[in-house]
């Protein structure tokens, strides 16, 4: 069984001026999506700027995050490192504050072989018995888990039941359905390709997006898994432009000040991301007046 079908929100982690995690935003946020029909909360993730969260902070936000959710949405954490020591110290506090998935990423920087991830997710995978989802993003880690990979992973540990796509390449999104026949979840790590990746048996998407049009990014993925192709595919199409402001600069630099001009939280950012270009501002505020979200 998934661990969901539909949005997750690759949530954005909000922080006070002085730069301290904002907990009381945080709250208001995982209020937000319960209230906007996103069907699960990633917290800790690339768009929650984990690598530049102490550990502390980063078990900190996910047990509040467990502890705003309480139980109304699913909460799946990102607990991934490019040390598998820290990857597993990660996951099993996480397990134990009651989220219900993990979200595992490559490791990046030192990167591995084939080899050396099938190694890797094992271990981190043995050390829970939470459900995990691989993440696949080598734009950022530098290291693509290959589908036959991702295949031998699910068949051969239990409790690795889904793949986040990231990989922009559709042709080895393909594959990888053809391989696996069912045998993992894939979900699209990338907004712009979430009605492609459901017309090859995805569950869902994993969505920055879903920051600032939580309901849409929900019923694009539903109105597909429905029968309602058009529909879907309509939204998909509509989302096209928000979706180009929104990785104008490196994600979450875009979406932070999306969700700060929403007055949603704070758009302050940890080094070294920086503050977006004024030019680039002026597009994501068109983006977001022509999809009708902002005055």
């Amino acid at each position: 069984m998934a661990i969901f079908t539909g949005s997750a929100v690759a949530l954005v982690t909000p922080f006070k001026d002085n730069g301290d995690v904002d907990f009381d935003k945080l709250k208001e946020l995982v209020e937000f999506h319960v209230a906007h029909k996103t069907d699960a909360i990633v917290i800790c993730g690339t768009t929650g700027e984990a690598a530049t969260l102490s550990h502390e902070e980063h078990l900190e936000c996910i047990k509040k995050c467990v502890e705003f959710a309480d139980h109304r949405i699913k909460v799946v954490a990102g607990t991934g490192s490019n040390c598998t020591a820290t990857a597993i110290y990660l996951s099993t506090e996480a397990e134990s504050y009651g989220v219900d998935g993990l979200l595992v990423v490559t490791p990046y920087y030192n990167k591995a072989t084939q080899k050396g991830l099938i190694a890797h997710f094992t271990a981190v995978a043995n050390s829970v018995s939470v459900p995990i989802i691989l993440y696949n993003v080598p734009s950022r880690t530098g290291c693509n888990i290959l589908p036959e990979t991702a295949v031998e992973l699910a068949k051969t540990v239990d409790n690795i039941v889904g793949i986040k796509e990231a990989s922009g390449n559709i042709g080895q999104v393909v594959k990888l359905a053809s391989l696996a026949q069912g045998c993992i979840d894939i979900y699209s790590g990338n907004d712009d390709q979430v009605v492609p990746l459901l017309s090859l048996g995805g569950k869902g998407v994993i969505s920055v997006t879903a920051n600032i049009i939580p309901e849409d990014t929900h019923d694009m993925v539903m109105k597909f898994l429905e029968g309602d192709i058009e529909g879907s595919l309509k939204l998909q199409l509509k989302a096209v432009e928000l979706c180009n402001a929104l990785f104008c600069e490196v994600n979450p630099i875009p979406v932070k000040k999306a969700v700060e001009l929403l007055g949603l939280c704070g758009g302050t950012l940890r080094m070294p991301l920086t503050e977006m270009e004024p030019a680039n501002v002026e597009k994501l505020k068109t983006a977001m007046k022509n999809y009708g979200i902002l005055a």
